[in-house]
């Protein structure tokens, strides 16, 4: 992954490298957030086992939130493009960012249960939207940074390759930990009926987010300053600038159109509960759920690098998404004829069967190809900043990267509420499924639609997006060699 000058400027003064260890770094930030959201993940079972609701009840909740959360971003986003301060423009926002989600989340956990019922549910609202501004506060620097740190259209995949070890790891390991230490520890399957469960994965957890957050704000150090992005020079931002940047800026239109489908279909895909009724119920053991996690993470994170590298820092970033869809839609695919025609009971690492081999191929592909158009969504935001100073002269990564995850996160904030509305659809309107909850067609096809038939609805309209996305890795060496004249024109002036 090693670029030749690393941190150095390029031949020409068009380009600007970080070291490697610094885009290492850098990339933790983002799974610093992850984790927040792994924190979350089970919220759904927080809701109904403990703080009293219903099933759809708590998965329109967590809709409403998402939404709340899509609302915070162009404001967080507009104050990150004001700001210039000694400590930079993007650290103080990972720093205020994770102590609200150390102290929002710790809260949440440990004093809700302690409250009245009838006090648990507004209480639980009002800590969740404090914890959102928290969390939109350190996920905009995942994206904003990413111009300051380096401009070179082969340097920037780095970020995503990274990132994409990271989250398969944590990803990884946190099924194998819940399902093999938490839940036993805290009585199986009524596990998530237990608040210690939850106040054990939050104290396991946010102490490594604070690790990885402290670590992003050293790999930014050295770049996260004024000469290192934009123009070079301070530019008066207004809000109603944003209108602007909305209506004529195709890439960041056409981006947030391929990843906020994508992100829908890919929250309902791996939803808590869908794993649970794929693992638990049709498999007939939600322990596998684990015990493939681990089994495909290192060859899954090869796979993605090697892709990454092949494609994402030769082709460029356009062409590793369109590649990692189609990827994905044939591996997706077969996987539903093989759940369709075969026998998942037979699914097993100690009696292997034709079903576990199959199963564990197309899940690395699936996983593989979905990773690399996914991961690289978060530089390909950074081409779109790019090109918005190319376009008009104006640098506002805040409001690239915030106005990116509004759409998104709007979008996306339908996954639960479709997943549950689903479930209650086939008679699970008090309480969820679990690996104890007999088998049935409505179980299977409801899995399958969510696991295999949703992320094929966001990869087509991936291929659609990309068709009128105008940057490829050419038209992003000639955007770098514009914005540096730009950039020595402006710095002449001032």
């Amino acid at each position: 992954m090693g670029t030749k000058n690393a941190g150095n400027r390029g031949a020409d003064n068009s380009i600007h490298r970080a070291k490697i260890w610094e885009i290492g770094f850098y990339a933790l930030n983002n799974t610093s957030t992850n984790i927040y959201m792994m924190i979350f993940m089970y919220i759904s079972y927080f809701l109904t086992g403990i703080v009293g609701v219903g099933v759809v009840l708590a998965g329109s909740i967590t809709t409403i939130m998402r939404m709340w959360d899509g609302v915070t971003d162009p404001i967080i986003g507009y104050i990150v493009d004001k700001t210039n301060t000694k400590f930079g423009k993007n650290r103080p926002f990972i720093v205020i960012g994770n102590v609200i989600l150390l102290a929002t989340s710790g809260i949440i956990y440990i004093v809700t249960p302690h409250l009245p019922q009838a006090a648990r549910f507004p209480f639980y609202i009002v800590m969740y939207m404090l914890y959102i501004i928290g969390y939109t506060c350190q996920c905009v620097v995942t994206k904003s940074a990413q111009t300051c740190l380096t401009n070179d259209p082969a340097q920037r995949p780095i970020f995503a390759m990274f990132d994409t070890v990271y989250n398969s790891l944590i990803f990884a390991l946190l099924p194998v930990v819940v399902t093999n230490v938490l839940m036993p520890r805290f009585g199986g399957a009524q596990a998530f009926a237990d608040p210690n469960f939850f106040i054990a994965l939050w104290a396991m957890l946010a102490p490594v987010s604070g690790l990885f957050a402290v670590l992003a704000i050293i790999g930014l150090w050295r770049k996260d300053r004024l000469e290192y992005y934009g123009t070079g020079v301070v530019v008066r931002i207004r809000f109603r600038d944003y209108w602007e940047v909305l209506k004529s800026n195709r890439a960041i239109q056409m981006l947030v159109v391929s990843a906020s489908s994508d992100k829908l279909s890919m929250s309902m895909r791996s939803n808590s509960v869908i794993y649970v009724m794929m693992f638990g119920i049709i498999m007939g053991d939600y322990s596998m759920y684990g015990a493939t996690s681990a089994f495909v993470t290192i060859p899954t994170v090869v796979f993605t690098l090697i892709l990454m590298n092949f494609v994402a820092r030769k082709m460029g970033q356009k062409a590793a998404l369109l590649i990692g869809t189609y990827g994905a839609m044939i591996s997706a695919t077969l996987c539903f004829f093989l759940f369709l025609f075969g026998d998942p009971t037979t699914y097993s690492f100690t009696n292997i069967s034709f079903f576990t081999v199959a199963f564990v191929i197309l899940w690395l592909g699936v996983s593989g190809f979905s990773n690399m158009s996914g991961n690289i969504v978060i530089p390909m935001t950074a081409d779109c900043a790019d090109y918005e100073v190319y376009r008009s002269g104006k640098y506002v990564p805040g409001l690239m990267g915030t106005l990116f995850s509004f759409v998104d996160k709007m979008i996306s904030s339908l996954a639960g509420t479709f997943v549950s509305l689903m479930i209650a659809a086939i008679g699970f309107k008090t309480e969820q499924p679990t690996q104890d909850t007999p088998y049935s067609s409505g179980i299977f096809w409801v899995t399958m639609i969510c696991f295999i038939g949703a992320p094929m609805v966001g990869w087509i309209c991936n291929l659609i997006a990309m068709k009128f996305y105008p940057l490829t890795k050419e038209k992003m060496a000639e955007i770098q060699d514009e914005i540096a004249a730009i950039k020595a024109k402006a710095q002449a002036g001032a």
